[in-house]
């Protein structure tokens, strides 16, 4: 069993920076790929970004690129994501989710666990 607790969202103005942590209790996070997911109102649930296992490769959505990076610290079998330039259209609840694979995917549904998500608004 894997439980994921995310954690650093707030309210930003745009243009600002956060960073958002995942952390975990049970198994830990060897083995796993990991990903970031949101969700903002009237809309389904968007691939943000992910990383394999132990985390040689990283991919994220092309409306983040240049803005947001991930990254992941084994040791203390936790997650991030680091947040810049953020826009109003980055408003959602963000995800952290844990599939049980070394390889990361960008699909929701090839990820066997997520956390219960934390609120990020960007104000303009």
């Amino acid at each position: 069993q894997v439980q994921l607790v995310e954690s650093g969202g707030g309210l930003v103005q745009a243009g600002g920076s956060l960073t958002l942590s995942c952390t975990t209790s049970g198994r830990g996070f060897s083995g796993i790929a990991l990903g970031w997911f949101r969700q903002a109102p009237g809309k389904e649930r968007e691939f943000v970004a992910a990383i394999s296992y132990p985390g040689r490769s990283t991919g994220l959505a092309d409306s983040v690129k240049g803005r947001f990076a991930i990254s992941r610290d084994n040791p203390k079998d936790t997650l991030y994501l680091q947040m810049n330039a953020l826009r109003p259209e980055d408003t959602a609840v963000y995800y952290c989710e844990a599939r049980l694979y070394s390889t990361r995917a960008t699909n929701a549904q090839a990820y066997d666990y997520w956390g219960p998500g934390t609120q990020i608004t960007a104000s303009s």
